[in-house]
């Protein structure tokens, strides 16, 4: 049996200390789960280039803080294996309102910043800020709605991206069979892990961490 831990963070440092998750919360959290691995939200572009001596904020500067400040030093530190898993090809990827008339877009953008008001209104729903299943669920609503206004760009931007996250995560479990291996990301991602990795055959999840 393979365990599989979830872990989603907040990438905004000012977020962090509104909602109480610092990047010490998440060192806690991730020498207290023991991974042998862990599946990050990484380009393996960028992975490439970090581990060559590059710019550890990745090919487009991407990377997102809490890798080169915390996760890899931490890997290097306990000889955890790192396996990035993130994808995006910015020829491909377009702005979720940007073929929308201006007027259009501004109402857009007004009714997403409601939605992520509602989904931080349940940031201390569970043990760990951001990682819960009330979290989850108005997250799902708030993407089902993204989709709803523009499912061209949601089927790449997001779905799409999760299917080959997700396939390089299954691939991380076939090769480290009865490991354990800890995906960490945006905690916007949560429930899309959640429900894909609870059918893979032979796998325990844990979410949330705690």
């Amino acid at each position: 049996m393979t365990t599989v831990g979830i872990l989603g963070m907040i990438h905004d440092e000012e977020w962090q200390r509104i909602y109480h998750y610092p990047l010490s919360l998440a060192e806690e959290l991730i020498v207290e789960f023991n991974p042998d691995v862990i599946c990050g939200e990484v380009h393996p572009d960028s992975w490439s280039l970090y581990r060559g001596g590059g710019d550890p904020r990745g090919i487009y500067e991407e990377t997102q803080p809490e890798y080169p400040a915390l996760i890899f030093p931490l890997c290097e530190e306990k000889g955890i294996e790192f396996i990035p898993v993130n994808w995006f090809e910015f020829d491909v990827f377009k702005g979720r309102f940007d073929s929308f008339p201006q007027t259009k877009k501004e109402e857009l953008e007004t009714e997403l910043s409601r939605w992520t008001a509602r989904q931080l209104e349940t940031w201390d729903s569970g043990s760990i800020p951001v990682n819960s299943l009330d979290y989850d669920r108005i997250t799902r609503e708030k993407y089902e709605w993204l989709h709803s206004v523009n499912p061209d760009v949601e089927d790449i931007n997001w779905n799409a991206r999760h299917f080959i996250m997700l396939q390089r995560v299954k691939n991380a479990i076939q090769a480290h069979e009865g490991k354990r291996i800890l995906c960490v990301h945006g905690a916007d991602h949560n429930y899309w892990y959640h429900s894909a990795l609870q059918k893979v055959p032979q796998v325990q999840v844990v979410y949330p961490l705690r």
